[in-house]
């Protein structure tokens, strides 16, 4: 089988070729700088580039791999949730291409995509499921936080999710209030690696709650006031280092005790993560030593699948068209706010 994968949610154009679960190519084009000055994602810049660049980036892939239109045996494109405007033009493009090519068409969920992208590695990048077992899946990133209990392979129900700010959001707007340049995440993460996380205290909210929901707005306007009573620790190198540190630790401590304390309780023996705040070191180091501690299995995405990307996306429709799933009506629109069950 062969697919051509589109993802068009936010602000990166990527479209990959999937075979037999191998990935031949997977061309992404990114928005960063254009994005940079505005601070965030502009929602009607990032439809604009998604159609200026969605042709020449998919003919890329194409190339890449070695694989003409004619050779495609689906098409899928994510159906949501994102950008509406961004949606409508990698959904469409697929939609289109399967029509003219008489093809089956696969619109796929993007959360969804992400928490099985764990199960996708090796050089050349490829799905492995035969190793799948059942397990407590943390999907992190700039727009979404949750935990999901994943019974078996595309059987999975949500246990969790942010009741306001996603730990990204919280990363990226904390980042924002220490001066950091946009996407201020990643920022922060490399000036912690300098820094003492035990320098200042900040709340670790709902850390104690019995649910599995997070909630990250609370530490943001804590760290807010801090900087309102201690101005000039901005103009201290080893000042920002501790600082950057000392949130990192909190929101990295609310992710991990939340995701290990669920695993205990459902008796699963395997954690996942994945999401673009899946990138961060200090996360992966700590997910890493409690998986370690309890005797678990850790499934961390590779670092090129946890930002948005098209790989994850065709792995994920191949998996259902093989499982015999049905193909999504041709006619089928994007849903901007679908919610994963």
């Amino acid at each position: 089988m062969t697919l051509l994968a589109i993802e068009t949610s936010c602000d990166e154009t990527s479209v990959a070729v999937i075979r037999d679960g191998s990935v031949l190519a997977n061309i992404t084009s990114t928005q960063i700088e254009m994005h940079t000055e505005y601070g965030g994602v502009v929602p009607e810049l990032a439809t604009r580039e998604h159609l200026r660049n969605c042709l020449p980036v998919a003919r890329t892939a194409l190339q890449t791999a070695n694989v003409t239109v004619c050779e495609l045996d689906a098409v899928t494109a994510t159906q949501g949730p994102g950008l509406p405007g961004a949606l409508l033009i990698g959904f469409q493009l697929a939609q289109t291409l399967a029509f003219v090519l008489r093809k089956p068409f696969v619109g796929i969920h993007h959360h969804e995509a992400h928490l099985y992208s764990p199960w996708i590695g090796g050089d050349p990048l490829r799905g492995d499921f035969s190793v799948f077992q059942p397990s407590v899946s943390l999907i992190v990133s700039g727009g979404h936080t949750m935990l999901v209990h994943v019974a078996a392979e595309l059987q999975h129900r949500l246990l969790g999710s942010t009741v306001d700010d996603a730990a990204g959001e919280c990363f990226d707007k904390i980042a924002k209030l220490i001066g950091l340049p946009y996407p201020g995440g990643p920022e922060l993460d490399r000036l912690a690696e300098r820094g003492n996380p035990r320098a200042h205290t900040f709340p670790r909210p709902m850390i104690h709650e019995p649910s599995d929901d997070f909630s990250f707005s609370g530490l943001k306007t804590s760290v807010r006031y801090f900087l309102r009573d201690h101005p000039a620790l901005l103009t201290e190198r080893q000042g920002v280092f501790d600082l950057c540190a000392s949130v990192q630790a909190a929101i990295v401590d609310v992710l991990v005790l939340k995701t290990m304390k669920a695993a205990r309780r459902l008796g699963v023996r395997c954690v996942t993560a994945s999401g673009g705040v899946t990138c961060n070191r200090a996360l992966r180091k700590e997910l890493a030593a409690a998986c370690e501690q309890e005797g678990m299995v850790l499934k961390l995405a590779e670092r090129t699948l946890c930002t948005d990307n098209a790989a994850m996306i065709g792995i994920l429709a191949e998996r259902k068209l093989l499982q015999g799933c049905p193909a999504t009506p041709l006619d089928a629109d994007i849903m901007p706010n679908w919610s994963l069950m």
